[in-house]
């Protein structure tokens, strides 16, 4: 939920050029998402189901790490600025891919001992 917030409070200082409001939109929309479904993920009905949502969860944060490159290429918002969060996103993605790989191991360790 914090990255949510913050991508929210950094999106406000974007200026409010046509392509700012498209960005400042979608950014929103993928940064809440992000902690939308790794909430859905904690409460997973099974193994499988939270791999399913822990991608989403992946997806949704590179698409966030998209849109802040993109602001910080079109100089939207100084770069310093977003190193913080960028880095946040970034720890945010690696520790999904790693439950990602932790919980398929799970899986088809389950799997070798019914073999």
């Amino acid at each position: 939920m914090d990255i949510g917030v913050r991508v929210i409070r950094m999106a406000n200082f974007l200026p409010n050029s046509m392509a700012a409001v498209v960005i400042r939109k979608q950014i929103i929309r993928s940064a809440t998402s992000v902690g939308a479904n790794y909430r859905a993920a904690c409460r997973a009905k099974s193994i499988a189901d939270q791999i399913n949502k822990l991608k989403i969860v992946e997806e949704e944060a590179d698409e966030t790490l998209y849109w802040l490159e993109l602001i910080c290429r079109l100089n939207l918002l100084p770069r310093t600025r977003l190193e913080d969060l960028i880095g946040e996103i970034d720890q945010i993605l690696a520790m999904t891919v790693a439950s990602i790989k932790t919980l398929k191991r799970r899986i088809n360790s389950r799997t070798n001992r019914k073999s």
